[in-house]
């Protein structure tokens, strides 16, 4: 079918403007959507790239003590996911972490222990969804020291249209309207701070430097090393990076532009002729973790000059109006990745840290490990990693819903300190004071795993 691009683009425009969007928010999209509607595909072939090469190192860096650089920063959570993968329909932060405590307790907690320790203000800000904003400032009103100033304890993201792969015009859905909107991805938190004035509004308070990270990535913690090192390195924008692994072979890598700086290439947007590439683990050896620190001022005079419209590498993801409806409508959803901007600075830079610094939770198979005795929180609330390298784990899909871990684990999860991997086929509930040792999986009859049990090699 040809694609009349004049008459999708006054859809869009006319779905986005009766939805309340700012007209920047709706400029971003729109561009992203000419350049769908040109075709293209947002790929970056390996024959348009390079290895990224040296960069430094936390591990190398001298720190002097002082709290300077960290007085000079903000601190910014991407917080707009709910955790439906896992079976909730609230914000994902809302999930217990351990020890009793929520996502967005530890972070908070985090903050306020930050505060205490080096003498500084570290204000803290949630970029929130409309779907997550309520329940979890809700949840912070018990925090009631969180808030510094004017800085606001919330930022709203914006939302923009699935888009029918057939001609391109937004989807209509009568069976649930909510499932016509999608997250345009994290790339949206430059439009939100050129539309909000937050930027201005952290200048004016003193913050010349922005620290984001993800909400479910309770390792991204404030660190004065790296504060400190930011400020002194007069870059505009940095990103914290980890090196690959086998497991990271599919994964987002950083890589050089030929000719030009640094670029991050997602998995989405590696050609398939270029999947080995992608795998190579000495060529791509550093992974993102999504965490960045921004200059402040640097990042506001780009968002003026551009008029908002930085122009992101575009993310085209194929899939269904309704997710768990297959037959559904197809469509495409435009994203951008909040680390690509870093191929928009001159002198912006990769530090390489440990995996101590990346803990995200993303499925029930990472939520095992954070509650497990391989990672402990010390005083300040930050995850301490006991052992060098965390075990692989494997859960069956019985294990995917929130709800169904936690019935499968009355008694808490069982002690992975030692192990190497944990595969488990089939339905098991889990007793009390059960060790993994070494390699362990369980079978696809299911059963109980009893108190006490060792598991390792085909311990049942």
């Amino acid at each position: 079918m040809r694609i009349d691009v004049t008459r999708a683009e006054g859809r869009i425009r006319e779905r986005m403007i009766a939805d309340g969007l700012s007209a920047t928010a709706i400029e971003v999209f729109v561009n992203s959507f000419l350049s769908v509607s040109a075709g293209a595909t947002g790929l970056m072939p390996e024959s348009s790239i390079g290895p990224l090469g040296a960069t430094p190192r936390l591990d190398d860096l001298e720190w002097d003590g002082s709290p300077d650089g960290l007085a000079r920063t903000a601190v910014l959570k991407l917080n707009g996911g709910l955790g439906t993968s896992m079976g909730l329909d609230k914000a994902k932060s809302l999930l217990p972490a351990r020890d009793g405590m929520t996502f967005l307790d530890v972070i908070a907690r985090q903050v306020l222990a930050g505060r205490e320790a080096h003498g500084v203000a570290l204000p803290l800000t949630f970029m929130d969804s409309f779907r997550t904003a309520e329940d979890s400032m809700a949840w912070l009103a018990s925090y009631p020291d969180l808030a510094v100033g004017n800085v606001p304890l919330s930022l709203m993201q914006n939302r923009v249209p699935k888009l029918r792969s057939d001609d391109l015009t937004p989807v209509s859905w009568v069976a649930d309207p909510s499932l016509e909107w999608c997250p345009p991805g994290h790339g949206d938190i430059y439009t939100v701070f050129h539309t909000s004035g937050f930027l201005d509004l952290l200048l004016e308070a003193g913050f010349t430097q922005l620290f984001v990270s993800n909400a479910d990535n309770l390792a991204a913690w404030p660190d004065p090393r790296i504060a400190a090192w930011f400020a002194a390195s007069g870059s505009p924008f940095a990103v914290e990076a980890v090196r690959r692994t086998p497991s990271d072979r599919k994964g987002g890598h950083f890589v050089r532009r030929v000719g030009g700086g640094i670029t991050l290439r997602e998995t989405s947007q590696v050609p398939p002729e270029d999947a080995r590439w992608m795998a190579d683990l000495e060529r791509h050896h550093l992974a993102s973790t999504n965490n960045i620190w921004i200059d402040v001022a640097a990042m506001r005079d780009l968002l003026r000059e551009r008029d908002g419209v930085l122009g992101l590498p575009l993310i085209r993801n194929a899939k269904t109006v309704d997710p768990t409806d297959k037959t559904s409508t197809p469509v495409i959803q435009i994203e951008t990745a909040m680390g690509a901007a870093i191929g928009l600075f001159d002198g912006a830079s990769v530090i390489e840290v440990g995996r101590d610094r990346f803990l995200p939770v993303k499925t029930s198979d990472d939520l095992i490990i954070l509650r497990s005795d391989c990672v402990t929180l010390d005083e300040a609330l930050r995850p301490v990693q006991m052992t060098g390298d965390l075990p692989f784990v494997a859960l069956d899909d019985a294990y995917k819903f929130i709800f169904d871990f936690e019935a499968r684990f009355p008694a808490g999860v069982p002690s992975l300190i030692k192990a190497t991997s944990l595969v488990v086929e089939g339905d098991w509930t889990f007793g009390e004071g059960i060790r993994v040792v070494g390699v362990a999986q369980l079978g696809p009859e299911g059963g109980k795993v009893p108190d006490g049990a060792l598991l390792s090699g085909e311990a049942l």
